[in-house]
């Protein structure tokens, strides 16, 4: 069995996996139930939209939001509409990169997809419903207008730049004239960095940061998004689908470019080590208040999940 793995903490002390989530994840698993419940919607598409939301994920990009805003001296309670709203648009993008269309996956968080257990018509429309409700929880906010536009705008491009992404990865389309590695680092960096990056600035609108906060934020996120990518393509050539709960050596098998492909293991480990450090480096100027960052960009590096 493989564990989940312990972070020294920068007290010096050891954290477990399950602290460094259990807080922000159980208020934004609250309030993303209550947020469906309050949709009114027919059973069927109900069902399906508890399936591909509700009860699984570290809700790994919501704690990116919520810490980052409470590392510039934000309330974490307020900001929750805001993580619910990132999280519904990241669950669309996994509904949908699963179909058959996509990744034609048939496992997700040790479960079947969507399209699997409620048919493809209904993850298509249950992953459409994620984004309207994602905007809608945006109005939510108790924040100025130009805050809740800054979060409008950041969302929307995340989440853009993630479509990019995909259409790159799967359609294809690079620029040829990019080298092979910055080929790579453009698909992640939209595909999965966006979105990211899009949390930590998130948070730190919601946290009413100045421009030098938003610049540490920012680097840090640009940091950890390519970073998790680059331990994903990792973990699917190191680790089984019965441990990660999805299928493996998928992105070997149809051709695609990935870090262990084009640079192998060991230096793709040295990348993220790399990665690590520059996330942490960015957010000295933050001071302790930044430590929960610190800690869950040292798990991201070395999760097996």
């Amino acid at each position: 069995m493989i564990l989940a793995p312990d972070v020294t903490m920068t007290t010096g002390h050891t954290m477990h996996e399950s602290d460094l989530f259990s807080e922000p994840a159980a208020l934004v698993e609250a309030a993303l139930t209550k947020a469906i419940e309050a949709a009114n919607l027919p059973a069927h598409l109900r069902e399906a939209a508890d399936w591909g939301v509700l009860g699984g994920g570290k809700r790994l990009r919501p704690t990116l939001m919520l810490m980052s805003c409470r590392a510039v001296g934000g309330t974490i309670e307020t900001s929750i509409p805001a993580a619910v709203a990132l999280e519904l648009t990241h669950c669309f993008s996994l509904i949908h990169d699963d179909l058959p269309a996509l990744d034609n996956d048939a496992l997700r968080r040790g479960q079947p997809t969507l399209h699997v257990k409620a048919g493809e018509a209904m993850a298509i429309l249950a992953g459409d419903l994620m984004i309207s409700l994602a905007f809608q929880q945006l109005t939510q906010l108790p924040v100025e207008p130009s805050i809740a536009c800054s979060l409008v705008s950041e969302l929307a491009g995340g989440t853009t730049s993630m479509v990019i992404g995909q259409t790159y990865d799967t359609l294809g389309g690079l620029p040829g004239s990019l080298e092979p590695r910055e080929q790579l680092q453009l698909v992640h960096r939209n595909k999965t960095g966006a979105l990211l990056r899009a949390a930590c600035r998130m948070g730190g609108f919601c946290g009413n940061a100045d421009e030098s906060s938003m610049e540490c934020l920012t680097a840090y996120g640009d940091a950890v998004g390519l970073m998790f990518q680059v331990v994903d393509d990792l973990l699917d050539v190191t680790q089984t689908a019965e441990h990660i709960g999805k299928a493996t050596n998928k992105d070997h098998d149809m051709g695609k470019l990935t870090y262990p492909g084009l640079l192998g293991v060991e230096e793709s480990r040295r990348v993220v080590k790399e990665l690590e450090q520059r996330a942490i480096d960015a957010l000295e100027p933050l001071g302790p208040e930044a430590d929960p960052l610190r800690d869950l960009g040292r798990f991201m590096a070395i999760r097996t999940k």
